[in-house]
């Protein structure tokens, strides 16, 4: 007897995970790899919220929070939002979630019905795409390129065959690191606003960004969806923390949901996520290592012969264009894998259509890193194995 099996299971792969996964079988045979395939911190938490993540152990009162987590979170996210962007958020507003993919499955059920449209560019990040598929939404390509600097822009909605019931944008987006221009946003915003469109926001490399500022959609549209995350920024990726600020039409049906899907985000993290704003000062450190990281790549991959980027505003991701090498990323990025020592992911996973030809690289880690990857791409590249 053949059991049924749900079609909603059939996504592609997140291949950076996959890459990932690779990188660590060969690591457990005993090579040596350079990993430049996830957007991972390799910073850990700050010290000062450790200790405040100790002192909730040792007072034990470690149980469940409400869905949207202690108020005392969305209290200190919504001093967050008036410190760093000059916008007042009712703390009422913020919903703690276990992590922003939680965020995300959270406002696609909350927003969208089967059958729904929701637009966004490619390339992108894969999980937009793969959760909305999962959950009957229809997800519709927008070919963004580097005259609009990979991003979706109001000419691209207009030129739809029909207007979409939602947008999703990332600023800085996932994986060029590419930045909306703050008066192309607010156009954004207020076109989707007037025709009924829900704007999702994915924020989550906001604090992260080299020069040109990000800007957030919870400042132009009370009808917007904003994601963001503690993973990035913040250094917690393995905290599983993010949070939502929700529209006041969807604020009692994401509480329902969550009530029921996740019951509440760990108590243990979002005692972490209050101290950790009050550690700026070490993350903004991180930041400048990335801005170093950025510099190194940006210097030397042109010597390697990966000269055209998309613009890398934020985030900690170069995108490259590899099609003068290749017109196989998957293959390339294997073959840099097992031959030179150095994890990346092929463009494939952001943009189905045209990925083969791009690659993107992750300069989350440390600069000796990034040192050390580019000469064994170098050695790799005359046609020499590590």
């Amino acid at each position: 007897m053949v059991l049924k099996a749900a079609r909603r299971g059939l996504v592609p792969p997140f291949m950076a995970m996959d890459v990932m996964r690779e990188s660590a079988l060969l690591e457990a045979s005993g090579r040596n790899i350079i990993h430049l395939e996830v957007g991972q911190p390799s910073t850990g938490m700050p010290r000062k919220a450790v200790a405040r993540v100790k002192e909730s152990l040792d007072n034990g009162a470690l149980g469940y929070t409400l869905a949207g987590g202690l108020p005392a979170l969305g209290d200190r996210i919504a001093k967050h939002y008036l410190d760093t962007y000059g916008v007042e958020v009712p703390s009422d507003r913020i919903f703690a979630t276990t992590g922003s993919s939680a965020g995300f499955i959270l406002a696609f059920l909350g927003a969208f019905e089967a059958g729904d449209r929701v637009a966004l560019a490619s390339p992108g990040y894969p999980a937009y795409r793969h959760i909305l598929k999962s959950l009957g939404v229809s997800p519709e390509l927008i070919s963004a390129d580097a005259s609009t600097r990979y991003q979706p822009t109001v000419d691209h909605l207009k030129g739809l065959s029909s207007l979409p019931d939602g947008l999703i944008i990332g600023s800085p987006a996932n994986p060029t690191g590419s930045i909306i221009p703050a008066d192309e946003f607010r156009d954004l915003a207020a076109f989707c606003d007037q025709h009924g469109i829900r704007l999702i926001s994915d924020e989550i490399y906001h604090g992260i960004s080299y020069g040109m500022e990000p800007t957030t959609a919870a400042g132009l549209s009370d009808s917007a969806l904003v994601v963001n995350s503690f993973s990035k920024y913040f250094s917690m990726t393995g905290w599983r923390l993010g949070w939502l600020v929700v529209p006041p039409d969807l604020k009692r049906s994401l509480e329902c949901l969550a009530q029921s899907l996740f019951i509440a985000p760990p108590t243990v993290s979002q005692h972490g996520g209050i101290a950790v704003f009050e550690c700026r000062e070490e993350l903004d450190a991180n930041v400048r290592r990335y801005a170093e990281n950025r510099d190194i790549l940006l210097k030397r991959l042109p010597e390697l012969g990966f000269d055209k980027f998309a613009p890398a505003d934020g985030a900690f991701y170069i995108y490259a264009d590899i099609s003068a090498m290749t017109d196989d990323a998957v293959s390339f990025c294997k073959s840099m894998l097992h031959d030179a020592g150095v994890a990346t992911t092929p463009g494939l996973d952001f943009d189905p259509e045209r990925g083969h030809q791009f690659m993107r690289f992750s300069f989350a880690g440390s600069s000796d890193d990034m040192e050390e990857a580019c000469a064994r791409i170098k050695v790799w590249r005359g046609g020499l194995k590590i």
